[in-house]
């Protein structure tokens, strides 16, 4: 017969989020109805100790902040890309510019962008509606996959099916280049991850994977092991080789977004992070020697303007370290490219510090395709503070609702048109209960709301 053993009172070995929650003082127990939890696990002093409750609210705070970095960095996408030459003034954006009248992107026709007239951050009252963009759609579609078919692991079918159902074929769609090419290849019958293979995709070596796996390190908190497990097929849906190891980066610094010490500064976290993200990273790529230059003129005490223009020079004109976009004469310079889209990033991480407005600002300001940097970091950061955070950040509420039928098709909603994040949030712990149980190992307690995680 088979020994029944309760959860026992632990003091874990790393402590990273309060654990206060007790029998008496919890209110309410959350719990997946479509889960079998477990009782029989025993946890050990060194498992991991987190709070349900307070996770969730952090997935919260990852959703409102990856939003307001989404929207906020769509004022300057591709405003300056960089013209090939000698930086001249104009070609690219600084830190005087916030506040100032945005300039026209490349496909702008002459005209800036309709979200704000000036440079700066676009908030949703709370009377109104968050809309969906590429940079939080597909996310959005992979944590549904995952918690409606009850996996923590898709397959390609999987993903095949989820995005046919919930992405529009003929309007618009909202992808772009390799996200577009490895759905046109599913219409035709491609499974991934052959949607993402250089033989089927040209593009897959664009920015795409980075923007729509990132989830999946909060998906395994405190894990990137089990982070890059859940998250490898999707990437390679779109990308491979330095846009893979790129993607694999965020999706590492999510997931060790648990286990930074909390009683860090956010600066010192970030930096922490970015350095135990990057160890596996292969010394031979572009990925590894970018990452090298931006945290050494950072660490100089270099002006973030000087690193962004000497990843210009050095990447986009000289093609240095084996980075040859330019010599492929795509449609503007490969302003989409994985490559100097994740410089652009390194360089608002760094620079950010941990601060979520001065993040969004750099990254917004930084160049290219900026409304992908600050969706990312404004998430992770997001979450690390949780919603009361990004509001007193701001000094402000914000909108809840978010509208996923913006830009993807198929779902509903039991009492609205629109989903929001405290739902969105809950479906999203209720998917690391499965995690923690299933791929962790680990164990689920409701009565005191906390996962032990095997460290």
């Amino acid at each position: 017969m088979k020994r029944i053993v309760k959860y026992l009172p632990i003091v874990a070995s790393v402590m990273v989020f309060s654990s206060c929650s007790t029998k008496e003082n919890h209110k309410e127990v959350i719990k997946d109805p479509k889960l079998n939890y477990h009782t029989s696990y025993t946890p050990k002093e060194s498992d991991l100790k987190i709070s349900r409750s307070e996770y969730k609210d952090k997935l919260y705070g990852f959703w409102l902040g990856q939003c307001i970095g989404n929207w906020t960095g769509l004022v300057t996408e591709m405003d300056k890309i960089g013209n090939i030459g000698e930086i001249k003034t104009g070609d690219f954006y600084t830190r005087d510019d916030w506040g100032k009248p945005d300039q026209p992107s490349i496909w702008g026709q002459g005209v800036p962008s309709d979200l704000s007239e000036t440079i700066d951050f676009v908030f949703k009252d709370e009377d109104e509606i968050w809309g969906a963009d590429d940079d939080t759609d597909i996310e959005y579609i992979y944590q549904h996959l995952l918690y409606t078919l009850g996996k923590t692991m898709l397959s390609g079918e999987d993903i095949r099916k989820g995005w046919m159902e919930h992405i529009h074929k003929e309007e618009e769609n909202y992808l772009w280049v390799s996200n577009q090419q490895a759905f046109d290849l599913m219409y035709d019958g491609v499974i991934p991850p052959a949607t993402g293979d250089p033989k089927n995709n040209e593009h897959y070596n664009m920015i795409d994977a980075q923007l729509t796996t990132e989830i999946f390190g909060f998906f395994a908190p405190s894990r990137p092991d089990i982070a890059l497990k859940m998250a490898e097929l999707p990437i390679q849906t779109t990308a491979r080789e330095d846009a893979q190891i790129i993607s694999e980066f965020y999706v590492k610094m999510y997931s060790l977004a648990s286990k930074v010490d909390q009683k860090l500064p956010l600066k010192q976290q970030v930096l922490w992070m970015a350095k135990e993200a990057s160890k596996d990273m292969p010394k031979d790529t572009y990925v590894f020697k970018m990452y090298e230059y931006v945290k050494s003129e950072y660490d100089k005490g270099t002006k973030w303007e000087e690193v962004r223009d000497g990843l210009y020079e050095k990447y986009q004109v000289n093609q240095e370290d084996g980075y040859n976009v330019t010599s492929q004469e795509l449609y503007c310079n490969g302003c989409f490219a994985a490559g100097i889209n994740y410089g652009a990033s390194l360089v608002s991480l760094f620079y950010g510090e941990g601060d979520l407005k001065e993040t969004i600002k750099i990254g917004s300001l930084a160049g290219w395709d900026s409304d992908n940097p600050t969706a990312t970091w404004a998430g992770m950061i997001g979450f690390m503070i949780g919603k009361e955070g990004v509001e007193q950040a701001f000094n402000r509420k914000f909108s809840d609702r978010f509208d996923i039928h913006r830009t993807r098709k198929g779902f509903t909603f039991e009492n609205d048109s629109v989903d929001n994040f405290n739902n969105m949030s809950k479906i999203g712990m209720f998917i690391v209960d499965r995690v923690v149980q299933e791929q962790m190992k680990g164990g689920v307690d409701l009565e005191n709301d906390l996962w032990y995680i095997p460290q």
